[in-house]
């Protein structure tokens, strides 16, 4: 194999390996999972192995093809205890979510989300964060990634808007 410039041997050997084995590779996960899109998920992950592992990797091709599928099979069973983990969680989440007491919803919570949802998205968040999560100003600005005066700013702005937006349900549903 003559190697092309700017690409070392370690990464023509592992192009040729994806070219050689990445259909039958992606045949083996499609035999092993339900949903198509997790096999082509799962070749890639196992070339970021391959990758990350390339000097592990032999030369041989059909020793490289064997490697090739032993990390396929690893990576498939670390997919399936990621898998089986993450059902397990939520089924216990799914458990202590339904002996939590309902909340009730009155008039008063859907005008408020009814406003909520009327004002810009940047701003309905900056307002959950610190009116329904409790976090200060400077923290929501933190979590959503904006400065503190930005923050200041669309929080004065979604203030401004609310109050006229719940003034106006308020008037609407008091008016026959």
């Amino acid at each position: 194999m003559t190697r092309r410039p700017g690409r070392s041997a370690r990464q023509e050997h592992l192009e040729s390996a994806y070219e050689a084995n990445a259909p039958d590779l992606l045949s083996y996960f499609g035999r092993r999972v339900t949903i198509p899109a997790d096999a082509a998920d799962l070749l890639s992950e196992t070339f970021v192995v391959a990758w990350r592992r390339g000097d592990r990797m032999p030369l041989e091709p059909e020793q490289a093809r064997m490697w090739l599928f032993g990390v396929a099979r690893r990576v498939l069973a670390n997919a399936a205890r990621h898998a089986a983990r993450h059902s397990d969680l939520t089924d216990k989440l799914r458990a202590h979510l339904e002996t939590l007491p309902t909340e009730h919803v009155d008039a008063e919570t859907l005008d408020i989300r009814a406003a909520l949802d009327a004002i810009p998205d940047n701003q309905t968040e900056l307002v959950r964060l610190v009116l329904w999560d409790g976090f200060t100003l400077p923290e929501a600005a933190t979590i959503l990634g904006i400065s503190e005066s930005t923050a200041r700013g669309r929080y004065q702005r979604a203030r401004v808007q609310l109050r006229e937006l719940l003034h106006e349900h308020q008037y609407e549903r008091n008016t026959p």
